[in-house]
């Protein structure tokens, strides 16, 4: 198998995650039939699964790219977009959205700094909206990975991100 049909030793596309990857492809017999596999595991190796490297898989395993994109934009769980270490999740349900949850979805963007995408630069964090977490009781709500975090405020936000944010001196 040519492992350098698509991706190159780049800073996104290191060549031991490429190499890593076609290890995990090479071991498994049912290849086209195990695609959600693959894509859960390269997903887990790179982060997320942009164009390129679904394209990569998709001449890996000999099938067309238009499956790879489809399962891939059909499954919620897959990403297309780099995503940070932690996904804060702002419930935007009717109940968090009339008690503030915008504003703090805001307020969380700028402390962060986001990036258009709502990753901060040093990939710590990723905010996100979802439609409804169901803590319409802790209204206004968010979610820092599966961890559920109710009666958001200014005040609190700060604990709340401190509690996930990297030593860079660890």
């Amino acid at each position: 198998m040519n492992t350098h049909q698509i991706l190159t030793d780049t800073p996104d596309f290191p060549e031991d995650k490429i190499k890593q990857l076609h290890e995990y492809i090479d071991s498994i017999e049912d290849r086209e039939h195990l695609l959600i596999h693959i894509l859960h595991k390269a997903q887990e190796i790179f982060g997320y699964l942009p164009p390129e490297l679904q394209l990569h898989i998709a001449r890996t395993l000999n099938i067309p790219a238009s499956k790879v994109f489809g399962v891939v934009s059909f499954y919620s769980y897959f990403t297309q977009e780099k995503r940070g270490k932690h996904t804060i999740s702002v419930c935007m349900g009717t109940a968090c959205f009339v008690k503030g949850s915008a504003k703090m979805r805001d307020e969380l963007g700028s402390m962060l700094q986001t990036d258009s995408h709502g990753t901060t630069k040093d990939g710590q964090f990723t905010v996100k909206e979802i439609r409804c977490i169901g803590a319409c009781g802790l209204a206004p709500a968010l979610m820092v990975d599966q961890k559920v975090y109710g009666h958001i405020n200014h005040d609190n936000i700060q604990t709340i991100l401190q509690l996930y944010k990297e030593d860079p001196h660890d």
